[in-house]
């Protein structure tokens, strides 16, 4: 593996787009070097990069992401990067375990109102095939 990137090569490695690479570098979570116009990314943008895109797939928000970044890059020993993650990944699976209790809910009411709309139609059929006999 090569230490230098295009964001194309890191677009089609990481299974993002040119422009979301570049989305991210405009938010500053990532800063590429230049060589002339072109941008070239090392295995620290890299890396950096599927820290962010980790962090998008377990819903974190940039700013979330960012904060985690800049405490790595301030705090080398990571014990305050880990300390924050830990509190975050926790108050995120509190979220996720209460949409999910909010899902089965909802779920369970539609199948109720489901099962109520089969019976109602299932009533309906019988009185209809019973006033036309």
């Amino acid at each position: 593996m090569t230490d230098l990137f295009s964001v194309n090569q890191l677009a089609e490695e990481l299974g993002v787009t040119p422009r979301a690479i570049r989305f991210y570098e405009v938010k500053g979570l990532i800063a590429p070097r230049r060589a002339g116009t072109t941008r070239v990314f090392d295995r620290r943008d890299r890396a950096r990069l599927m820290l962010v895109l980790r962090g998008k797939r377990l819903g974190f928000s940039l700013a979330e992401i960012r904060e985690f970044l800049d405490l790595y890059d301030a705090d080398r020993t990571q014990h305050s990067q880990l300390a924050l993650l830990l509190g975050k990944v926790r108050t995120r699976i509190e979220e996720l375990e209460q949409q999910q209790r909010d899902l089965e809910q909802t779920l369970r009411e539609l199948r109720a109102v489901e099962a109520e709309a089969l019976a109602a139609r299932q009533e309906k059929a019988a009185d209809a095939t019973r006033a036309a006999e």
